[in-house]
């Protein structure tokens, strides 16, 4: 493997690039990935620079896709003090009012957390390369941090409904991975949990919700561009999208990404 290091303003950190793999979003495509030395513990402000420059956590590793011919993984956020719900996240927003919130250090993880995150692996992703899952596998991803992280918990009484898994920036929260009881499926959990976090940030005076990857032709990850406004990172400027794309305009920009972004997107995207 070799050392690497991309044209940065944070280039005095030290990063490594993969060799090519199979990508974990689209079939029958290759990916790679540039990650910040494992050994490096960064700051707030270092993490916070790195997530605005498209970079993700996740446990000890911090890493943006390098990928040939592919620009489709887009760092995207909300806006928080712009958001406005839909009718579905209202819905959600109506079906979890008897739920209440507790911030905890992730360090501070018990049985019941991994509990959780076990039966939401198990029943949610049984086709997926997290399961089956393991006390190793949710300490290495979840408890494992290379700065500072802390768990969003949603209660029912003395009843643990739904754990994010979030890492604090200097202008917003980034949400690492959000785990919750598989049968409640009226309450839409994973809905729920975006909007609290939202609240979260809101009440912190921040400015955004960073969610990871937005990959517009993998079915999988749609759910975040129904936060609008919505904002996403092309080529090195973040770009706001102020609707709702339809499935159509969807395909056709991830179709774009795989090149160059035509100029027709400059109309959708500002």
């Amino acid at each position: 493997m070799n050392s690497y290091h991309p044209k940065s303003p944070l280039n005095e950190l030290q990063y490594y690039i993969t060799p090519p793999h199979d990508c974990s979003y689209l079939d029958h495509k290759s990916a790679r990935m540039v990650f910040l030395d494992p050994a490096q513990r960064i700051d707030v402000v270092t993490l916070s620079e790195l997530s605005r420059s498209g970079f993700r956590r996740s446990g000890d590793f911090v890493y943006r896709p390098e990928c040939h011919l592919c620009r489709q993984c887009l760092s995207c956020r909300i806006p928080v003090n712009d958001f406005v719900m839909n009718s579905a996240q209202k819905k959600a927003w109506k079906h979890n009012q008897d739920l209440h919130l507790r911030i905890v250090r992730t360090e501070n993880a018990t049985s019941i957390h991994y509990d959780l995150y076990e039966r939401y692996i198990n029943l949610r992703h049984h086709d997926g390369d997290m399961f089956p899952a393991s006390i190793d596998q949710f300490d290495k991803f979840l408890m494992h941090s290379c700065t500072d992280s802390f768990f969003l918990e949603l209660w029912q009484d003395q009843q643990l409904m739904c754990v994010s898994t979030c890492d604090m920036l200097d202008d917003g929260l980034s949400a690492v991975y959000t785990f919750f009881e598989p049968e409640e499926h009226r309450r839409s959990l994973g809905v729920f949990a975006i909007l609290k976090q939202i609240e979260y940030a809101k009440a912190l005076n921040l400015d955004y919700v960073y969610l990871g990857y937005w990959v517009p032709h993998s079915k999988k990850m749609n759910y975040k561009s129904q936060y609008i406004p919505f904002e996403v990172l092309i080529d090195g400027q973040w770009r706001r999208l102020n609707r709702q794309l339809s499935d159509q305009e969807i395909q056709s920009l991830g179709t774009s990404l795989m090149t160059t972004l035509s100029s027709d997107w400059n109309r959708v995207i500002k």
